[in-house]
């Protein structure tokens, strides 16, 4: 914590008005470059800007120039079997939540691989597959082809079995997946991510953890439960669960709660000595391979009915075309695939970025999932992004770059080619055991709800809105309406700033809310008004009204008071009924003047006060005579704090105009403090100024403001303040006209 210092400093320069500071200063006008211009300069060739270009789309240039074989190559070389061991555990895992055979998950962890080496500017994440994309992509398979039922009409469907057509969905959805990345990123639109929060993020990914955890259910019990899609569908599937219930396969139970407890317990272990382990145990891996020879030597399949991977091929399947017609019907659950899929990759990134000190490019990491995806598509992969866990061993293993990742690759081709068989007795339960353990640390970001809650309520209010959106409407809408939500909270924290009144801090030129601090005063007759928040058409009203509420009267209510009794003066003082004495206009009838219709013309009354044939100028803050009745106005100035507004939109300029001439309109002087140059700018150029509203208003600090108002309305001394009450408490409303 710093002491406070016991320097101070003291700077002597002149008051600065905005128009007396350009005086001073010669403000530099840059010259604008033209659209045309920047095409111009777009399209562009030099050998300088080719290069540059040529290693912003292949970063491998750059860091394999760098790549020290002595000091990384071991690293890389252990950290890539590790990950490559895990890759294809989940590989298969979640493949399981696409509906698509098993080896088709082996695809996403090395097709997708092998494109981000080159691409790709992390260097630390594992790129495959990832367990709400392969929900999402399952969605949109048992939409297209159900369990019961016949598959959508299309043509690609002819002459294949139900796998084939579930493998063709999954890879084209993949490739357009790919499709949509590629185009943001060479549209270098990689900025849409941010429109993602951390808040939704965990909130969606929550949701989807739910979704994979009730997916596995039927896998852990040996259950068939059709699939399904849509809204409520995790209320169906669970209906589906507890009515075969009874029908349990309890060797595939036993089997899952063994490999769970078991994988916990040793991550557990993990997470509380890794600091003395140099490598974590790889319960996943051990688990595996003794359920493999548990089920193959009590043959689990033939003897107990266990549910196990199967055959898998020992080559790779070749390329297929994309279908134009599962393109037609799937791209509005793509483009949110799309969507999470980088923003999760990105934000993994992102932190291991921060941690080894190195710049990610987002447009060029779309560039490279784009290529990836569209690489594996053709391939019949999954859809790619990065697993927490599998990058977290890829970088706790030592991964110093993605060659660790390339190795990986290449210990999923080794499977796919060589000891692929070895896996065939595998119980799916207990892949679908791995899953759920691995959904822990999604499932427990729920306790940041309270968190949230005491904090900010509103990304509280959108945690829980897309979490609950995306567990019963479906991951597609619940996405959407966590956008929506994020996008309102937004809209509210501008439309609705928390704008305050500011007070002088003794002795010094600094302004703070004056409800916060004790040795603090408000200058007499001053407001100071703090708007923290840009001012366009949809907070200018809510701004108007709190200035309103600040000052503690409404101008334009003053305005028409005012200009109601400058009418019947003048009509009091033409029939006689009103007669000016040497202690200013006495009525010489008690009665009130009953108002006219004609004198409510709004018109009229929002014109500047007219003063014309009145002999006398009226004090407004004292008695008037005939019973009139006016309110007071306590101030003479008010300086309106613009520091931290960013922007003005026409409709709020219009807005903030009219504001201002209704306090000018009754003699309260306004100062705009701290305004940005390029709004005033602006304000110039939308003849923002005329006879009433000068550029002599603006000054660069509320102190400078302040030091000018001083000088034009010089503070009342003990005596002043006497006489002002008992004057007010007599009749002289008005003095006589020079």
């Amino acid at each position: 914590m710093l002491r406070p210092s016991t320097q101070r400093y003291s700077v002597t320069r002149p008051l600065y008005s905005e128009d007396a500071f350009e005086d001073e200063h010669a403000k530099v006008y840059r010259k604008h470059k033209t659209f045309l211009h920047h095409v111009i300069q777009y399209f562009t060739c030099t050998s300088e800007r080719a290069k540059n270009t040529a290693i912003s789309l292949l970063p491998i240039i750059g860091w394999m120039k760098t790549y020290s074989f002595k000091e990384w190559l071991l690293n890389d070389i252990l950290s890539g079997v590790s990950t490559g061991l895990v890759a294809v555990l989940q590989g298969l895992a979640f493949s399981l939540l696409a509906s698509i055979p098993t080896w088709y998950g082996l695809y996403a962890a090395f097709f997708p691989v092998i494109m981000y080496f080159f691409l790709g500017t992390s260097r630390h994440i594992s790129v495959g597959s990832f367990p709400v994309l392969s929900l999402m992509v399952g969605a949109v398979v048992t939409r297209l082809v159900p369990d019961e039922g016949l598959p959508a009409n299309i043509t690609a469907f002819e002459g294949l079995t139900k796998e084939e057509q579930r493998v063709l969905v999954s890879a084209s959805l993949t490739f357009l997946v790919g499709l949509f990345q590629l185009g943001m990123g060479l549209l270098q639109v990689g900025f849409i991510v941010m429109y993602l929060s951390d808040t939704l993020i965990s909130g969606f990914t929550t949701a989807a953890a739910v979704h994979i955890l009730i997916s596995q259910l039927k896998f852990v019990l040996g259950l068939t439960v059709p699939g399904f899609s849509g809204p409520l569908s995790i209320i169906y599937t669970l209906e589906s669960v507890f009515t075969q219930i009874t029908s349990t396969n309890i060797h595939d139970l036993v089997t899952s709660i063994v490999v769970m407890v078991m994988v916990l317990g040793v991550k557990e272990i993990n997470d509380r000595f890794k600091s003395k382990l140099k490598v974590p145990i790889p319960i996943e891996i051990i688990m595996t391979v003794i359920a493999c020879g548990v089920s193959y030597a009590f043959n689990f399949s033939e003897n107990h009915g266990v549910d196990v991977v199967g055959k898998i091929p020992n080559t790779f399947e070749s390329p297929i075309a994309p279908s134009l017609q599962v393109f037609q019907m799937a791209a509005v659950d793509a483009f949110p695939i799309a969507i999470v899929g980088f923003a999760v990759a990105f934000a993994v990134a992102k932190v291991y970025s921060v941690k080894h000190d190195y710049v990610i490019d987002g447009n060029q990491e779309l560039i490279a999932f784009g290529a990836s995806n569209i690489f594996g598509g053709a391939f019949k992969s999954l859809a790619a992004s990065t697993a927490l866990s599998r990058s977290a061993v890829q970088e706790s293993t030592g991964g110093k770059t993605q060659v660790a990742g390339l190795l990986s690759a290449i210990i999923v081709l080794v499977v796919i080619l060589g000891i692929g068989f070895l896996l065939e007795p595998l119980p799916k339960s207990v892949l679908g055991a791995v899953v759920i353990v691995n959904l822990k640390g999604m499932l427990m970001q729920v306790v940041t709800v309270p968190y949230l809650w005491k904090k900010d309520r509103p990304d509280c209010i959108v945690w829980v809105g897309t979490c609950l959106a995306a567990i019963f409407l479906g991951l597609d809408i619940g996405l959407a309406v966590g956008l929506g939500l994020e996008l309102l909270t937004v809209v509210f924290r501008a439309q609705f700033p928390h704008c305050s009144v500011l007070a002088n801090i003794s002795g010094t030129d600094i302004y703070r809310d004056r409800k916060d601090y004790v040795n603090i005063y408000e200058p007499e007759g001053v407001k100071i008004f703090r708007i923290p928040s840009p001012i366009f058409f949809a907070n200018i009203d809510f701004f108007r009204d709190k200035l309103k509420d600040a000052v503690g009267f409404n101008p334009l209510r003053i305005l028409r008071k005012r200009n109601k009794a400058v009418k019947k003066m003048k009509k009091l003082l033409k029939k006689g009924e009103l007669t000016l004495t040497s202690n200013g206009l006495q009525a010489t009838c008690s009665m009130p003047i009953e108002e006219s219709e004609d004198e409510s013309n709004m018109e009229d009354l929002d014109k500047p006060t007219d003063y014309s044939d009145l002999p006398i100028q009226v004090n407004w803050n004292a008695e008037l005579p005939a019973n009139i009745q006016v309110p007071p106005v306590n101030i003479h100035s008010l300086v309106l704090d613009f520091s931290v507004v960013s922007f003005l939109d026409i409709s709020a300029l219009k807005g903030l105009k009219a504001a201002i001439k209704e306090f000018i309109r009754i003699n309260v002087d306004v100062y705009i403090v701290g305004c940005d140059p390029y709004i005033i700018e602006k304000l110039r150029n939308c003849k923002f100024f005329d006879d009433e509203i000068k550029t002599s208003i603006f000054f660069l600090t509320i102190h400078d403001a302040m030091l000018f108002i001083n000088e034009s309305h010089p503070p009342k001394t003990v005596s002043e303040k006497v006489m002002k009450t008992f004057g007010d408490c007599t009749s002289l409303i008005c003095s006589f006209k020079d």
